[in-house]
């Protein structure tokens, strides 16, 4: 997951309003436990705000919580980038034992105060908890989940809620399955069918949820759902009138790529607001050679309010004296829209206007006066793929 949530250095700890949850809690539990010497697991910044939350309730009661150890993944080079673990941060800045690996192979866990971990708590973290880590804990192991499961299962649940249009949102609480993601008991769950969002982007739906999983993850602990007898309170979206559940896998270059045939003006918007530039295939005519290459949306579409009705077909861009000033290129939608995008990038190219690009490439057979002929146009030699 791209980073989501902005810092301003880390002088000063990330610290997530956290708001009261539109759930009640599930029960006042009597039920007991011994201290808990928890293994947090997380490297995602949705994981942050329940690690500040654990991290509170043991300094405010170190008979309940009586250690935490903190597992993440190493920071990986990503292009010329280094992508940081924010978690690694966090972790040594709360003083807490950290553990950076990349695999459970071969890796013991901790023995704080020369005691066992007795619960293991996965947020965000993308590394399945092995059995023989799960079985050596007492008490298992426990995951925050923001989807109602099992509806969004798997490692993008945000990307994916905002990409189908979905408006509600909701927390899951689970205990860890030993061998498949997300497939726990749900032990605690907003209220069906979750609450209302109005977010547009990632980082805005996780500055929604990231507070409230932390409050149901406490609440969860407090509640002891983690000692047997488990008290599973199943989903109602299962009986959600038979809508088949939907998945949430992880987020590829394929799910940026257009398809002008299938994609509404709509679904295209909403995609660049939640994954970034989109990209196609096309032609380019240099020096009198065909290439094909790809075409990168670097800036993003403009819907026009009032479609243009000088297109051949969806997906075929044209140039026309109307955008002459502004150096865009327009684009018909399958669902009769026109889109206007002013900068792209061709493969292997520095971003520049769209006009600059296409004329370079040979893309379009330009009139010499195009560019004063208001109702003039061209069409793109090929069809985007």
């Amino acid at each position: 997951m791209r980073s989501m949530l902005q810092s301003r250095g880390w002088k000063t700890l990330i610290r997530l309003p956290v708001r009261s949850l539109v759930f009640p809690r599930r029960y006042a539990s009597n039920k007991t436990s011994d201290p808990l010497r928890i293994l947090f697991c997380g490297s995602e910044d949705f994981s942050i705000a329940s690690l500040q939350a654990v991290h509170d309730e043991h300094r405010a009661n170190r008979d309940f919580i009586a250690s935490i150890d903190v597992v993440c993944r190493p920071s990986k080079r990503v292009g010329r980038n280094l992508r940081q673990i924010r978690e690694a941060a966090v972790a040594r800045q709360l003083s807490l034992p950290l553990h950076q690996i990349d695999t459970f192979t071969g890796w013991n866990p901790p023995t704080p105060q020369g005691q066992k971990i007795n619960l293991v708590i996965a947020v965000s973290f993308g590394l399945l908890v092995p059995p023989r880590l799960l079985n050596g804990a007492k008490y298992g192991g426990l995951n925050v989940h923001p989807s109602m499961l099992p509806d969004f299962r798997g490692p993008a649940p945000l990307h994916h809620t905002l990409l189908s249009g979905e408006k509600n949102i909701g927390i899951s609480l689970q205990n860890l399955h030993p061998t498949m993601f997300d497939r726990g008991d749900i032990l605690a769950q907003t209220e069906y069918p979750g609450f209302e969002h109005s977010c547009s982007t990632v980082s805005q739906l996780l500055s929604v949820v990231a507070p409230k999983g932390a409050e149901m993850l406490v609440n969860g602990l407090k509640d002891r759902v983690y000692v047997p007898p488990i008290q599973p309170v199943g989903s109602p979206r299962v009986e959600d009138g038979g809508k088949p559940l939907r998945q949430a896998p992880k987020i590829t270059t394929d799910d940026r790529h257009i398809d002008w045939d299938t994609w509404t003006a709509d679904r295209i918007l909403r995609t660049y607001c939640v994954l970034g530039p989109l990209w196609n295939k096309t032609q380019t005519f240099l020096a009198g050679q065909l290439h094909k290459k790809r075409i990168i949306w670097a800036a993003g579409f403009r819907k026009l309010q009032e479609p243009l009705h000088i297109f051949p077909d969806p997906g075929h861009p044209i140039v026309t004296g109307l955008f002459s000033k502004s150096q865009s290129v327009c684009i018909r939608t399958c669902d009769g829209h026109t889109l206007c995008v002013d900068q792209v990038k061709i493969e292997g190219e520095n971003t520049c206007s769209a006009w600059h690009a296409i004329q370079h490439h040979g893309m379009v057979p330009l009139p010499s006066d195009i560019s004063n002929a208001e109702h003039d146009f061209a069409s793109f030699r090929a069809r985007l793929s």
